[in-house]
């Protein structure tokens, strides 16, 4: 039996995808409190831009958004760095978040929470994606 070793915790540079500056603002703060440097994208279309610019070793984006969602983005991510964890978030929108991060994970994404989550629901899947656990 093999056991993979956890990967030591370090800083990560995230990209974080939210078109509510109020939720951007208090996950750049959580994110940046668990020790990871954090780029911000108000949609979809801008974190294009901003992930072909710069690496990133995380990707969390939201999946309601105007200007690019996150249905989307997440594939486009997918087909141009392959590599890069993604994780998605959602409250819902027309339909239930469930739903939506359903969508999300089949197009690509990594992982899915359902807004609203906690802090500590944010660092064991964040810890989970960058393989600290």
């Amino acid at each position: 039996m093999s056991v993979t070793p956890k990967k030591k915790r370090s800083m990560a540079d995230i990209l974080l995808v939210d078109d509510n500056a109020q939720v951007l603002k208090l996950l750049n703060q959580l994110l940046t409190n668990f020790g990871h440097l954090v780029a911000q994208a108000e949609n979809g279309n801008a974190a294009l831009k901003l992930a072909q610019q710069q690496r990133f070793d995380l990707i969390i984006t939201d999946i309601v958004m105007p200007d690019g969602d996150g249905l989307e983005t997440i594939p486009a991510l997918r087909r141009q760095f392959p590599e890069v964890k993604i994780l998605a978030i959602s409250g819902g929108g027309y339909q239930s978040p469930r739903d939506y991060l359903k969508m999300g994970t089949q197009l690509g994404a990594n992982l899915a929470l359902v807004k609203p989550f906690t802090a500590e629901q944010l660092r064991a899947a964040v810890d989970s994606l960058l393989g600290y656990t």
